[in-house]
């Protein structure tokens, strides 16, 4: 059932005159954000169990609005051209149009799915206090289920690690879930112990590798990841995995571990990327896997 708030608010928008707030519906409800001279939407990539490939969750990304659904991808393109606070705009902005979009379909398409949303890089640096709190008050006043949201921090370099954990706390105390961006299994694994998140993600072809010499010390370092993602709760989640030869390999890989590393099979892995899901506007059907050409 859709929030009654939300649609309180949906009906507040299509009676607003465009000039007098930066966010509005266009004729399909979509809603749509103003920032500088640029129109922005949402799009949305599932994130996918790995033994049947359900849809689990939804990745947000911010688009330039196109009436055919298919605009483009201008977000460094925006912040290149922004200063801090006007990042940390842009930023909010972005995640209340992701929730607005998302949750305006999440009830019929896809009513126990997270949602992903990025906090952006410059926003570590930039905001200072109780993070979390004011997005926190806006979910509440929408009646929006914030327990089905986390917030995705970026990568960061080691004199970051300090900001990265002093964001997440703030993050955590104020009801929302974690994710985290892994360079390496390294990473990850500092990451679980220190950040502890409730999902890590990692680029597929970091992990998939065609060198006999490496195979032995990356399946080592895999089942030690993976036990600890257990022990902790958290998500393993592959991503850009783009080709049928990656999807296979990386199969092929968690297979090999997973016999080695109790509790394994449950839902531990999970997938990301365009052979399996482009951004769409609309979300993909739960048991449905669009395939891109």
């Amino acid at each position: 059932m859709t929030s009654p708030a939300l649609q309180q608010y949906l009906q507040h928008l299509q009676q607003s005159s465009p000039t007098k707030t930066n966010i509005r519906l266009d004729a399909q409800g979509q809603a749509l954000g103003r920032y500088f001279h640029s129109t922005l939407t949402s799009t949305f990539q599932a994130i996918r169990a790995h033994q049947d490939q359900r849809v689990v969750a939804y990745d947000g990304y911010v688009r330039s609005y196109a009436e055919d659904g298919e605009g483009l991808n201008i977000w460094k393109l925006l912040e290149t051209h922004a200063n801090d606070d006007e990042s940390v705009e842009l930023d909010r902005l972005c995640r209340i149009l992701h929730t607005i979009n998302f949750y305006q379909q999440a009830s019929a398409a896809a009513p126990e799915a997270d949602l992903f949303l990025t906090i952006h890089t410059r926003l570590l640096a930039a905001v200072e206090g109780n993070h979390g709190a004011a997005f926190r008050r806006i979910l509440h006043l929408l009646e929006l289920p914030q327990d089905h949201i986390v917030l995705q921090l970026p990568h960061i370099i080691p004199n970051q690690r300090w900001m990265l954990q002093h964001v997440a706390d703030g993050y955590r105390r104020n009801g929302f879930k974690i994710g985290v961006h892994a360079n390496d299994i390294l990473q990850a694994l500092e990451l679980l112990a220190k950040v502890r998140p409730d999902a890590i993600k990692m680029d597929v072809r970091q992990i998939i590798t065609r060198d006999a010499d490496r195979k032995p010390t990356q399946h080592e370092s895999l089942r030690t990841l993976i036990k600890h993602a257990n022990q902790i709760g958290s998500r393993l989640i592959f991503k850009r995995i783009e080709t049928e030869q990656q999807l296979d390999s990386l199969t092929q890989l968690l297979e090999d571990v997973s016999d080695l590393v109790p509790d394994s099979r449950n839902e531990t892995y999970f997938l990301q990327g365009f052979l399996l899901d482009t951004p769409k506007a609309v979300l993909a059907a739960t048991k449905d896997i669009a395939r891109a050409a």
